[in-house]
């Protein structure tokens, strides 16, 4: 079985600037490629799960985001970091679908797919409802990263809290 680390995308990998979807306003996270190439170092397995209700609100269509996915993998693979997978949820908060999180959906997937050890695997986000997704997932190691969404660090529910994924090194993993 394979250790993975499941990563929020919006406020974790890239500024939270209001539903990213243009490559021109997609702005890497200072770290970031540092924090996940040692990731990768550490034998984890890297998939991205990402909310993105901007296109079931109708603010941007699936292709613009399979766009700038496209364009963030190629920046991964230019520095030599792997993602495995990326999934994501199209959906409105009101469509109650089983892929948002705070749902497994994403994460479910995943596993079918590998052979995801979640007891040895983490996630990283930036919001509650990230943590909270890891908890009904079943996955006991979580890192709250501070940013992107602000929250009230002494009510966070994560294993770590981090100013980002930048300081990803100060953890024994």
């Amino acid at each position: 079985m394979q250790k993975a680390f499941f990563i929020d995308r919006d406020g974790v990998i890239n500024t939270d600037k209001n539903y990213v979807y243009k490559i021109e306003d997609f702005e890497f996270i200072d770290g970031v490629m540092d924090a996940l190439l040692y990731l990768q170092e550490k034998e984890f397995k890297l998939f991205i799960i990402t909310n993105q209700s901007g296109i079931g609100r109708a603010y941007y269509q699936k292709e613009d985001f399979e766009k700038l996915t496209s364009w963030m993998l190629k920046e991964f693979e230019k520095n030599s970091i792997k993602i495995h997978e990326v999934k994501y949820c199209p959906h409105s908060p009101e469509a109650n679908c089983n892929c948002r999180k705070p749902k497994t959906g994403m994460i479910d997937e995943i596993c079918k797919a590998y052979d995801i050890d979640l007891k040895n695997s983490w996630l990283i986000g930036d919001k509650d409802s990230d943590i909270k997704c890891a908890q009904n997932a079943k996955i006991k190691n979580t890192i709250q990263v501070k940013s992107g969404q602000k929250f009230d660090e002494t009510k966070s529910q994560a294993t770590y809290v981090l100013n980002s994924i930048k300081d990803i090194k100060k953890i024994k993993l």
